[in-house]
């Protein structure tokens, strides 16, 4: 919770970040460096129209990743990326991961397209602060 509220500029109560604990906690991962927590990321799977392809089915939410300044570049959001769609689609099913992303988030989007995600839709407005966001997807 202290990553959320220094690094986003969205952040959740702590009631948020136990209920997806322990309901999806297999999908619910940290990055530790030097005894410390520098990163997190948080998913849930729903159940729902996919983006990408024209059925019902389990599509995995990346709700919230971050990891602190001074960590970035390291590969540290690739690794918990990667671990977090591993653990949606082994544990809970998803046949798709989506998320949303700030359009003006350049370096979190290259990251995304380098995995495989596309954007499928912009959500006029989507942030507290009026920036849209681009909804991106991929298949599982």
């Amino acid at each position: 919770m202290e990553i959320n509220r220094r690094v986003l500029p969205e952040n959740y109560p702590a009631f948020y970040f136990e209920l997806h604990y322990r309901n999806f906690g297999k999908a619910f991962l940290v990055a530790e460096a030097q005894g410390r927590i520098v990163g997190y990321i948080m998913c849930r799977v729903e159940y729902d129209n996919l983006y990408t392809a024209n059925r019902v089915g389990r599509r995995g939410h990346v709700i919230s990743i971050a990891v602190l300044e001074g960590w970035r570049g390291k590969g540290i959001g690739y690794s918990l990326m990667t671990r977090a769609m591993e653990a949606m689609k082994k544990y809970y099913g998803a046949e798709e991961y989506y998320l949303e992303v700030r359009v003006s988030n350049e370096p979190a989007i290259r990251l995304y397209k380098k995995l495989g995600f596309n954007v499928v839709k912009v959500l006029q407005g989507y942030y507290l602060d009026g920036e849209d966001a681009y909804l991106m997807a991929r298949p599982a």
